[in-house]
């Protein structure tokens, strides 16, 4: 596991660590990360990277962003695929998954207040990440879509499908799930799973705005009020499945095709 040190940058398989004073920027590698898909190893590092913060209450803001065009592509569906083939028992993809789902818990649980930064497309796996995040904001160009359903895939990723309905609402996650229609920016924004939209060239302003004052607030009031925001959140997910999610997808992905 890498220990994040103070002012410097620091690399890693699928992404990189840029760290200034409280605030982490952790910044996905679309070039190692299969053209923008979400692989195994960018949830090795960031589950490394969030686990890591247990370490280190000096950081109070962490930035989740991307260095390429787009924020994800989603999950990398041909590794998903490779690990059928390795492993046909589906063990080895519902290892991938556990793994997700121990990603957006710890983005969910971090004491740092958690911020997506989001340009370009968002899509599956990607829109999960943000949604996981305590706040996000995106460039009016942003992109989204769920289109797990159009791949013939169940929307088993991370948990997300509780948070999502919990953020924006059951009528329009349902309707966005079950007709995969991509969304922009304004409609993200209406739902709620965008704080803030503004010109692309404004995004990195529009997050410093947050950053400001956050870094100046106490850190026990900010770690208390996220744990209790966390809760209310929990308890709104009842009768969240999200354990179940390696099972369900890898079943799927394993049944034959017609």
């Amino acid at each position: 596991m890498t220990t994040l040190a103070l002012h410097t940058l620091i690399r890693h398989k699928a992404l990189e660590v840029r760290e200034d004073g409280p605030v982490a920027r952790v910044v996905l590698d679309p070039s190692a990360a299969d053209g923008g898909a979400l692989t195994s190893a960018a949830l090795d590092d960031l589950e490394a990277v969030l686990q890591g913060l247990h370490d280190r209450p000096d950081i109070r803001v962490l930035v989740l962003t991307s260095a390429g065009d787009d924020f994800c592509l989603g999950a990398d569906r041909t590794e998903f695929q490779d690990a059928l083939v390795q492993e046909p028992s589906g063990s080895a993809l519902r290892r991938i998954v556990d793994k997700a789902y121990r990603v957006c818990d710890a983005l969910e649980n971090t004491h740092a207040v958690t911020i997506a930064r989001l340009d370009g497309k968002v899509i599956g796996a990607g829109l999960a990440l943000a949604a996981y995040c305590d706040l996000r904001a995106g460039a009016d160009t942003c992109r989204f879509r769920m289109p797990e359903i159009a791949l013939g895939l169940p929307p088993a990723w991370g948990g997300a499908m509780g948070r999502l309905i919990v953020e924006a609402g059951a009528a329009r996650i349902r309707e966005l799930m079950l007709t995969c229609e991509p969304f922009d920016a304004d409609t993200a924004h209406r739902l709620g799973l965008l704080h803030k939209v503004v010109p692309a060239e404004q995004l990195d302003a529009a997050i410093d705005a947050w950053i400001r004052p956050l870094v100046r607030r106490s850190p026990e009031a900010l770690t208390l009020t996220k744990r209790m925001l966390a809760g209310y959140s929990r308890a709104a997910r009842t009768a969240d499945v999200a354990l179940l999610d390696a099972h369900l997808l890898s079943a799927q992905i394993a049944l034959p095709r017609p």
